[in-house]
Parts: C-alpha cells; structure tokens; sequence
C-alpha cells in the first residue's frame, strides 16, 4: 500500500503542483498587467469587420483571466453574427450584475489586457445553422440570475458557455483544460456524456472528475485543475499550463 500512496504522490506533485509552480513563475516574469480598471480591452483583430463580412459567423474565445486567478484559469465567451448583421453579439457569465451580459466588451476584445485565442470558429452556413439553437440555449441557460455566478467550482463564465454548447452536439469542441467551472454539473447530473457525445464525464461537483472522450480526451479534475491527455490531437494536459501539442 505505501508504495502505491508513494506513486499517486508522486503524479500528483507531477501532473498538479509542478505545472501550477511553472505557471505561476511565468505568470511573475510576464508581469501581472495594468490593473482591472486600466487594462486594455480593446479589439485583439481577430473578427473581420462586421458590416462588410456578409456571411454568419461563429466564435468561441479564450483569454488568461483577471489578475492572479490568470496563473491557473482562462475566461472563455461567445461570439456570433447572423448573415448579413451589421455588428457581432458577444455572450459573456460575469460575477457583476446580471450574470448573462450581452455586448458588455468588444466581441474579439482583450480581457483585461490579456490577448484572447480561437478555440472554436464556424462560418457561413455552418454557423448560420448553429446561431438560432445557441440564442435559444441561451434563453434557457439555469443560472442567469443575480447571485448565481460562482468562481469555483461553478457555474462561472466557462460552466456557462460548456452548457451553452452541450445543445449542439455537432460543434467538436473541448474547452481548454484551464477553463475552470467547464466540468460543473449544471444539469445535475453528476453522471453523463459528454457535450461531443463522444464519451462520459463524472463530476463530483466540480470538485473533482474524470471524463473519457474522443473529443474531450481523458482528463482528471482534482479541485478543478485538470491534468489528462488529448486522444484525438495528440497531446497533454496540465493544469495552468493548458495544452501541450500540435494545434
């Protein structure tokens, strides 16, 4: 038995705290940015100009978040253009007001100084068809109130946008493993598919999991940090330092 407590000892200081310590050292080099209410959140020019790109579009961003949560966790939104809108609806669950805010921020904006990335894209009818079952996901998102938002281990801003696009299956997306709050049971459902349908994921919570996917790959939560491997897309996944591999 000591061997065995030894080993899984051993992966944890591995697989957890050590890509959490090289986070944070990077996060120190790097600087932690202009405070919250001078950060840059203008555009990052990853969107084409609304009025003059005819076709529907759809974007789900991911940005290093606040301050010294930004050591282990990213913000991630949604982002959308019906064909021929002349402007983007950008979605986002905050802590502040009410939960669900529309158009609170440019839509490809900086988070607060920190530039965001792709992590899912669909355009022209693809993105056409997906757009009126997302709005309607939306509306009927649970946890829209004043008051529900929740940092850890959920719903937060990443539990909103996982439930959001669990109605669509087709959209073969897994959010970053730094996306803190994807793996909170916001159906209450602690047992159940993934939202690719590729697999299962059990979540004690929030506060702890393990999902087996195609998709999602395999991943183990441990108070939200989640370390695992990318089946699909060969790679690994480590807590604060997202995924390492091939795009």
């Amino acid at each position: 038995m000591i061997p065995l407590l030894k080993i899984a000892l051993g992966l944890f200081l591995l697989l957890f705290i050590l890509p959490l310590l090289v986070s944070a050292t990077l996060y120190a080099r790097n600087g932690q940015g202009a405070g919250w209410q001078t950060a840059d959140r203008s555009s990052a020019g990853l969107l084409p100009a609304a009025a003059g790109h005819a076709p529907a579009l759809l974007r789900v961003f991911a940005a290093q978040t606040v301050r010294w949560r930004g050591i282990f966790a990213v913000h991630c939104w949604i982002v959308f253009k019906e064909e021929g809108a002349a402007r983007y609806t950008r979605y986002d669950y905050t802590a502040w007001g009410e939960p669900i805010r529309m158009n609170g921020f440019e839509p490809d904006g900086r988070w607060f100084g920190r530039a965001p990335e792709t992590v899912f894209a669909a355009d022209g009818t693809a993105a056409a068809a997906l757009i009126p079952r997302l709005r309607q996901a939306i509306d009927q998102y649970a946890f829209r109130n004043r008051g529900d938002y929740n940092a850890w281990p959920g719903p937060n801003s990443n539990t909103f946008v996982a439930a959001v696009l669990d109605g669509l299956p087709e959209v073969q997306l897994a959010l970053p493993p730094t996306a803190i709050g994807k793996d909170f049971p916001y159906d209450g459902r602690w047992l159940r598919a993934t939202p690719s349908g590729t697999g299962f994921r059990l979540s004690l919570g929030g506060y702890g999991g393990l999902t087996i996917a195609w998709v999602e790959g395999v991943e183990v939560n441990i108070l939200g940090a989640v370390a695992g491997l990318d089946l699909r897309r060969p790679a690994i996944k480590l807590p604060g330092l997202g995924r390492l591999g091939p795009a």
